[in-house]
């Protein structure tokens, strides 16, 4: 492994705003520069959706027009805001706030509690299983764990959709959703959690956003604090909102609409805990003169998978569907999705083991390979399948890298050695960082063979062989590095969430892996029963379904295997027929549902003015070609010019020149740096097409719409040669 082949873990921080742009397609780039008003990004999976917002995070920073402190990035997990985060220091945006509603609801709550209620706050409690379990006692239910699960999940649901304990009954019918248990009984055994969670002076996670809602509601003081602290609002995963979210979300702007949102409502499979990709549709309903940006340029997959993908929502139905996105792929051909028939589910996990076993062996990382189920009890046969072929595995879901015991302890041995590295003799004879990593793991368990078998030996080495994998790596991109260095870096990341690779095949649930991806997806399970699952019965609730085995097979790059079993054990009648969103779609079947509406391609939509229609805009979907030689443009510079950078140029020097004095003015007038106003390769552009029309400039990429309705008559007064051409003072 080389430097230059793993440099890009490490990459050093753009130094400018154009160097944020680089590499962007032409909708990302829209997306980054779209920093006023609101804007919509509509991004199908695979698009580069997080590439898109932190770049666009980035751009405004390094263009003076965006305050570090004054940005609040949020999302729903951890991981992904972990991974903002980290994306965000590596453009050189550090003091961006990205975290969960959650978590930015909580700084929020502890902070103001003094001010805005006074005392001490009530204690956050991390589970409210055991509460829920003496809230039924005290209701006189008799709950077993699974019964327990589901009201829980009631409670939340009910919190998060801002309805009393009273309401609940009412709620559920207008929902219609499907309680598990009579609804008053459930209505009760809500409001006994309620009165517990007083009396033991408590809240939940659900609270806090409830409280921090009520706080900025009626503190208006408090409210603008909040909002003179931040300025600018982006959130993604935008179809997974729910109503507090919403509400907290428009407290947080108040009147003001710097918001940025980012969501695809055929990822929408969050439902069941109150999320609606409704706030995500009406976006446009609710401000009008929104920029929206659609996102359909897959750099995941290859196109067979997204042709399966594509297919899987042709035969989708209600007002998600009428909204899909039509995924193109940017990447070169794969082999076709694999579709396997198995007598039982035993007899599919060990075919399944078996195939991992033989792509590992051809050379494939276990890390790139991914066993995606419906339910978390599906887990276990897979487990014991891939233990007897002696293959690798790691749970989805479970702990956190950075709070694994064998990696705490082996960050204190690292940071000793670091500070005391002279006195130890392990790092006697050691100089590379690498060798001085793994020096010091082998007093934590780490040796070069990884130990026989699975279970817990086998998943404490994979974590240290992660560590030392990463000081490989790190030692590559930052030759000279120390061991300092290298324990400074394991801080960031651990405060960032952005955990190494551990090697070994991923298990998940089809929900724990929406946001992730692998080169190799085995989806199993995919029968009638599992997929959509039983106790889906409304429209509604089966299309939900179809979205997360949508979700499933987005998750591949490479290679795509699908796969069902006919009975559930050895020896069983096989009376279980494959789902039926393979109807159509795998060989040998034919659809039994048609095509609804359209789907969408990528583009920009433009912000009405206030009154007058939208005006639809479209990019161009072909490629950029030199204008001199005729080859294919992928530099964004290049683009920029529509010429490669060795063609040669027909730019009149004089009118390039005129062209940078005129922009100094501008920009002295406006209090911006130069290139806010035009950059130099934007002004080139100009120069080489000498345009004498609003048309004609309105062509030149760099010239957006706002740019050329402010400088426009400007620049092509230049342009005809005409002297004494005075700076705009609207600033």
């Amino acid at each position: 492994m080389t430097a230059a082949t793993h440099s890009t873990l490490f990459p050093q921080a753009p130094d400018t705003a154009d160097a944020v742009l680089e590499g962007l397609d032409p909708e990302q780039r829209e997306v980054a520069t779209a920093l006023h008003g609101p804007v919509c990004v509509l991004a199908g999976a695979g698009t580069g959706k997080t590439r898109a917002i932190t770049h666009r995070i980035a751009y405004g920073v390094h263009a003076g027009i965006l305050q570090p402190s004054s940005v609040l990035a949020v999302t729903f997990t951890n991981r992904a805001a972990g991974e903002m985060r980290g994306r965000l220091r590596q453009l050189g945006a550090n003091g961006v706030q990205a975290r969960t509603f959650h978590s930015a609801a909580l700084r929020q709550l502890q902070y103001f509690w003094p001010k805005a209620i006074g005392g001490s706050m009530p204690r956050l409690i991390d589970r409210k299983f055991q509460l829920v379990a003496d809230a039924a006692a005290t209701c006189n239910l008799r709950l077993d764990r699974g019964e327990l699960r589901d009201a829980m999940a009631e409670i939340e649901w009910s919190k998060v959709t801002q309805t009393i304990p009273a309401d609940y009954p009412y709620a559920v019918a207008k929902a219609d959703r499907e309680a598990p248990r009579d609804p008053v009984e459930i209505a009760h055994l809500y409001a006994a959690y309620e009165d517990l969670k007083r009396d033991r002076a408590v809240i939940d996670f659900e609270d806090v956003l409830l409280l921090t809602v009520a706080v900025l509601q009626d503190r208006h003081d408090i409210a603008e604090q909040v909002r003179a602290q931040y300025q600018h609002f982006v959130v993604d995963e935008y179809q997974d909102v729910s109503p507090l979210q919403q509400r907290l979300l428009e407290l947080w702007l108040g009147d003001r609409d710097s918001l940025c949102v980012v969501g695809d409502a055929s990822q929408t499979i969050y439902s069941f805990t109150g999320a609606t990709p409704d706030h995500l549709l009406d976006f446009r309903l609710r401000h009008p003169g929104a920029t929206v940006v659609k996102l359909v340029r897959d750099y995941r997959s290859t196109p067979q998978i997204v042709h399966l993908a594509n297919g899987l929502l042709t035969q989708a139905r209600g007002r998600a569907a009428d909204h899909r996105l039509e995924l193109v792929s940017q990447r070169p051909a794969g082999p076709e999705p694999v579709y396997a028939e198995y007598t039982d589910e035993p007899a599919e996990a060990e075919g399944a083991a078996r195939r991992i076993r033989e792509l590992i062996d051809a050379g494939v990382p276990a890390a790139e390979i991914a066993v995606l189920f419906r339910t978390n009890s599906q887990s276990e046969t897979y487990e014991q399948a891939l233990a007897d072929a002696g293959v690798p595995y790691q749970l989805r879901g479970a702990e956190r890298f950075f709070d694994r015991p064998e990696v705490r302890k082996a960050g204190i041995a690292l940071r000793g050695a670091a500070r005391f590295g002279g006195n130890d003799s392990l790092l006697d004879d050691v100089v590379d960082l690498p060798s001085q990593v793994r020096a010091v793991l082998s007093g934590e368990g780490w040796t070069s063979e990884p130990p026989a078998g699975s279970g817990a030996a086998r998943e404490r080495w994979e974590s240290l062989a992660a560590l030392v994998s990463l000081a490989h790596d790190f030692a590559a991109a930052r030759p000279g590095a120390t061991l300092g260095d290298f324990v400074a870096e394991l801080d960031e990341r651990a405060n960032a969430q952005h955990a190494p690779t551990v090697q070994g095949v991923t298990l998940a649930s089809l929900h724990a892996a929406k946001g992730l991806e692998w080169d190799v997806v085995f989806l199993v399970g995919i029968a009638e029963g599992m997929m959509p699952i039983t106790y889906a019965k409304t429209d509604e609730q089966v299309e939900e379904e179809r979205r997360l085995l949508y979700v499933g097979v987005t998750r591949a790059r490479e290679r795509l295997h699908l796969s069902w079993a006919l009975s559930r054990s050895p020896g069983g009648r096989p009376n279980r027929r494959p789902s039926r969103f393979l109807d159509g779609l795998r060989p040998g079947s034919t659809a039994t549902v048609g095509r609804t509406g359209t789907a969408a391609t990528g583009g920009i939509e433009r912000g009405a003015l206030a009154g007058a229609p939208a005006v639809r805009r479209r990019t161009q979907r072909t490629p950029a070609r030199c204008r001199v030689c005729g080859r294919t443009l992928t530099d964004a510079g290049e683009m920029k010019l529509m010429r490669c950078e060795d063609c040669p140029s027909d730019m009149d020097e004089g009118l390039y020149e005129r062209l940078r004095e005129w922009r100094a003015v501008q920009a002295e007038h406006s209090g911006q740096p130069d290139f806010c106003v035009f950059t130099d390769r934007t002004l080139m552009a100009i120069a080489e097409a000498r345009p004498d029309s609003p048309a004609e400039l309105s062509r030149i990429p760099g010239v957006l719409s706002r740019k050329l309705q402010r400088y426009g008559t400007d620049v092509l007064a230049i342009c005809a040669g005409q002297e004494g051409v005075e700076g705009d003072e609207s600033d």
